[in-house]
C-alpha cells in the first residue's frame, strides 16, 4: 500500500502541469523583527538566557521555468543572531568551560543558514498556486557563553638588571574571561511547501510558506504567512511589497553536543521583484 501511494505521488509530481510560459526570475528580501525565547545548553543543563529581540535581514532568489520534468530552484539566506544575559541558578557547563552558580553570564548566538530548494508548481490557475519540494538547509552557527572577567595573578622570577646574579619575583596580573563555545555545521533535509491566493480586484494576495525537518532526532520548522501587494505590474517587472509573520522553531538533541529549545518569531516587511 505504501509503495502504491509513493508511486502515485511520484507520478503526480513529475506529470504536474507547470503553468509558467517563460523563465521567470524572482528576487526578494525581508527585514524581520525576531523575538527570541527558549533555553539551550548541554545535555541535562539547559538555561534561559533572556534572549533579546533583534532585527534580521533575509533574502532569496528563485528561478521558475515551463519545463514540467525539471524542478524550479530557490536559494534563500536567513540569519538568527541574538544575545542574552542571566544569573546562573545552578552550575553550568558549556563548551569545555564550567561556570559557577550565581555567576552573571552572557550568551551570544550567531547562526545562519542557506536553503537550497528544488520544487514543483503543482497547481496555478492565476488565483491559487501550490508549490511542493525539498530543501537542503545548510546550517552554520556558533553559541558562545562568557562569564565575569577575572584577574589572574601569577609570579615570575626575573634576573635583576642592576645586580647580576640577583633574582626578583615579579607579580603579573592578567585579565581572563571564562568562555565556552560550541560550533556546528550541518546540512538538514526539509520538506518545502508554499501557496498563494490572490484576492480579485484588490492587488492583494495571501501567502504561506514553510520548511519542515525530515529527521526524527530534531524538531525544526520555519514558516511564514502574510499579505502581498502589487505596486508595479508591467511586462518588464512585477514589484510587490509584503507584510507578514514568521516563526522558526529549533529543538536540537545533541547537535555537536548542543541542546536547544529555541523559538524565533515576529513580524516582517519585505519586497519581491519578478522579472
Amino acid at each position: 500500500m505504501k509503495k502504491t501511494a509513493f508511486a502515485t505521488a511520484l507520478a503526480a509530481l513529475f506529470t504536474a502541469n507547470v503553468q509558467a510560459d517563460t523563465v521567470g526570475l524572482y528576487l526578494g528580501g525581508q527585514l524581520w523583527q525576531s523575538e527570541a525565547s527558549g533555553i539551550f545548553g548541554e545535555e541535562n543543563t539547559l538555561i534561559d538566557f533572556n534572549l533579546k529581540k533583534e532585527q534580521q535581514i533575509n533574502y532569496f532568489v528563485a528561478v521558475e521555468h515551463p519545463f514540467p520534468l525539471l524542478p524550479n530552484v530557490r536559494i534563500s539566506s536567513t540569519t538568527l543572531d541574538t544575545t542574552g544575559k542571566t544569573t546562573l541558578p545552578q552550575e553550568f557547563s558549556f563548551g569545555d568551560e564550567t561556570f559557577p552558580i550565581g555567576d552573571d553570564v552572557n550568551a551570544y548566538i550567531n547562526a545562519s543558514y542557506v536553503d537550497y530548494t528544488l520544487y514543483y508548481e503543482l497547481f496555478d490557475n492565476g488565483l491559487f498556486s501550490f508549490d511542493f519540494g525539498l530543501t537542503a538547509r545548510d546550517f552554520d552557527g556558533s553559541v558562545t557563553v562568557t562569564g565575569k572577567t577575572i584577574i589572574v595573578i601569577t609570579f615570575e622570577e626575573e634576573e635583576h638588571l642592576g645586580h647580576p646574579g640577583h633574582v626578583d619575583t615579579v607579580e603579573i596580573s592578567t585579565p581572563v574571561t571564562p568562555t565556552g563555545k560550541i560550533k556546528t555545521d550541518e546540512i538538514m533535509p526539509m520538506l518545502y511547501v508554499a501557496t498563494n491566493i490572490s484576492l480579485p480586484l484588490t492587488g492583494l494576495s495571501v501567502f504561506a510558506q514553510g520548511d519542515f525537518l525530515l529527521i526524527d532526532d530534531h524538531t525544526l520548522y520555519d514558516y511564514q504567512v502574510g499579505l502581498s501587494y502589487g505596486l508595479v505590474d508591467s511586462r518588464m517587472v512585477d514589484f510587490n511589497v509584503t507584510l507578514g509573520y514568521r516563526v522558526v522553531e529549533m529543538e536540537f538533541e545533541d547537535l555537536d553536543n548542543l541542546y536547544t529549545d529555541l523559538e524565533f518569531k515576529g513580524a516582517f516587511v519585505g519586497v519581491i521583484a519578478h522579472f
